[in-house]
C-alpha cells in the first residue's frame, strides 16, 4: 500500500484530492445542533405566571384630583404648595377621602428621587383612606399615537 504525495505521474494515476472533505463536520454540527434544540427547554424553566398586560390609559384631568408631587430633594407639594411633614399630608388626605366621589390621587415623582419619599406619600395615601393612587410618568419616546 503506497501513497503518492506529489504530481499524478504519467501512467494515468489520479491526482491527489487537496479539499477538505466537510461531511464529518456538518454531521457533527447537526448532532451539536439536536443536543441543543433538546437541552434548551430545560435549562429555561420558571414558574409559570400571569403577567399584566401593558395599557396606555390618558389621565383623566379633572379639577377635584390631586396631584401631588414628589422632587428631587424629596420634598413633597400638594400643587404648588409645599407641605412640611408627612402629618400635615394625612390630615389634608383625610379631608379629600371623605369627599363624594372619592378625588384621585395622582402621585408625580422625579426620576431622580429616592423611593423613601414615594413610599412616604403612599403610605399616607393609605392611613387617609384614599382609594385611588396613580402614578404619573412620561411615555417612551416615539410612543405617540398614530392615526
Amino acid at each position: 500500500m503506497a501513497m503518492n504525495v506529489g504530481p499524478a505521474s504519467e501512467d494515468g494515476e489520479e491526482q491527489l484530492n487537496n479539499t477538505i472533505n466537510t461531511t464529518p463536520l456538518v454531521d457533527v454540527m447537526l448532532v451539536l445542533l439536536i443536543i441543543f434544540l433538546i437541552t434548551i427547554p430545560v435549562v429555561t424553566q420558571s414558574v409559570k405566571l400571569e403577567l399584566p398586560k401593558e395599557r396606555n390609559v390618558p389621565t383623566q384631568t379633572k379639577p377635584e384630583n390631586v396631584v401631588i408631587a414628589v422632587n428631587r430633594d424629596g420634598e413633597v407639594y400638594w400643587g404648588l404648595e409645599r407641605i412640611p411633614d408627612n402629618e400635615t399630608l394625612v390630615n389634608r388626605l383625610k379631608a379629600e377621602a371623605v369627599k363624594d366621589p372619592q378625588p384621585e390621587v395622582h402621585i408625580r415623582a422625579d426620576s431622580d428621587v429616592r423611593w423613601e419619599p414615594v413610599g412616604r406619600v403612599n403610605v399616607a395615601c393609605m392611613r387617609a383612606g384614599i382609594l385611588k393612587v396613580g402614578f404619573i410618568t412620561e411615555p417612551p419616546a416615539g410612543s405617540g399615537s398614530r392615526m
